[in-house]
């Protein structure tokens, strides 16, 4: 298939770019960017080793295979019908209601992290440093969107927000070491920093916009123009994944304890109340993963263990208060973070789950604790994801 190439938006300007090309080798799936006859019902979408699947949410019934070489992330684009997809061009837009990857692609040397808030999705490119953001819904007419990019003052690996008042909220670091967050206004200028954030990763926004950071020794929080630290209760007490939720002011965090660990398979989650500035550790009965942590449609914590089990905590007690079966075998975290593992991914009141071993999805009633659906197929998922309004 022939590719091209498009050339990166100007920083700090907006500008309609052209299409760049399709990475992928299904010809049938490859779209144009436009719209398709078919509509697949609130998709789900998983990776394997070759390429995406494209499932119905209700019935997840297979509604389309894709091909797409290399190992491929997935994340939610901010509407009802688009997921980006990372992969070596770039981020590349996957129309998951017409079941094709489209041509437009941003362009991104390694792209990492894709997070959706205030209606816009930002683009975080770790080779560069760069961010770029856009309104995800402008890609319903089919072509790429009108983009803003900032830069970060050096590339790392790292995470990008934009508030609801246009200020832009990144992570601090280098190819080496990663420090801490700053804030600038829709100018440019700096307004807040902080750099007692070591191996800052990841972020999540609780109740009235309070933004969390991960650190090896707690927690960034920034709100109101300030950032506040909340120390972990150990020396080292990493945690580098987060979830929150709009309905709660308490962000559920993992909680590793082990700096000199190959690979530690942690046992406590992290909550951070936003309000009270305190970190609660909870023990569970099992280990978890990075794809492991979610939230319900009333704020609960959900955690899938290694057990099978979807765990449901309260975030302000911090109280297991039920665990739903899900997994028929417990199973265990392997030691390339790139190797499939199960995966939790939340809609409305539904938990979507998958089980690579047995290469199966599940659809969990989260009230009821029943599984509505399974797909059974021939390839083992590994990333786990789907169509989701921007908030």
């Amino acid at each position: 298939m022939r590719r091209t190439r498009s050339t990166l938006v100007p920083l700090a300007a907006a500008s309609m770019l052209a299409l760049a090309a399709c990475g992928s080798t299904n010809d049938d799936a490859a779209g144009d960017g436009g719209s398709s006859d078919r509509s697949i019902d609130h998709p789900i979408v998983t990776t394997y080793d070759g390429g995406l699947i494209v499932l119905d949410g209700e019935t997840l019934e297979v509604a389309e295979d894709i091909e797409l070489d290399g190992f491929n992330r997935i994340n939610p684009a901010g509407t009802d019908d688009h997921v980006m997809v990372s992969t070596s061009e770039g981020f590349q837009v996957l129309d998951a209601t017409a079941g094709e990857l489209t041509d437009i692609v941003f362009e991104a040397d390694t792209p990492g992290h894709v997070v959706r808030h205030a209606n816009l999705a930002v683009l975080f490119a770790d080779g560069t440093g760069e961010i770029t953001t856009f309104d995800p819904h402008d890609l319903d007419g089919g072509e790429k969107p009108a983009t803003q990019t900032y830069q970060t003052p050096e590339a790392h690996h790292g995470v990008a927000i934009q508030l609801e008042n246009g200020d832009m909220l990144s992570t601090l670091g280098d190819s080496e070491t990663r420090v801490g967050a700053r804030v600038v206004d829709a100018d440019g200028n700096e307004i807040a920093r902080a750099e007692n954030c070591p191996g800052v990763h990841g972020e999540a926004t609780a109740r009235d916009e309070v933004v969390v950071i991960g650190c090896e020794d707690g927690v960034l929080t920034y709100a109101d123009g300030e950032f506040t630290k909340i120390d972990s209760p150990t020396e080292y007490g990493r945690i580098g994944n987060q979830a929150g939720s709009e309905e709660s002011s308490v962000v559920l965090g993992d909680y590793k304890q082990d700096p000199d660990a190959e690979l530690e398979r942690p046992t406590q989650v992290s909550l951070i109340d936003t309000t009270t500035n305190e970190l609660q550790l909870v023990d569970l009965p099992a280990s978890y993963t990075f794809r492991s942590l979610a939230r319900g449609p009333e704020g609960e914590a959900l955690v899938l263990g290694t057990d099978g089990k979807i765990h449901v905590i309260d975030p302000q007690s911090g109280e297991i208060v039920r665990s739903i079966d899900v997994i028929d075998e417990e199973w265990s975290e392997p030691l390339d973070w790139q190797q499939p593992r199960p995966a939790i991914f939340v809609r409305e009141g539904t938990a979507y789950v998958s089980d690579p071993a047995a290469q199966q999805i599940h659809a969990v009633d989260l009230e009821s604790g029943e599984i509505t659906a399974t797909a059974d197929l021939e390839v083992a998922p590994n990333e786990l994801s789907g169509v989701l309004h921007a908030h």
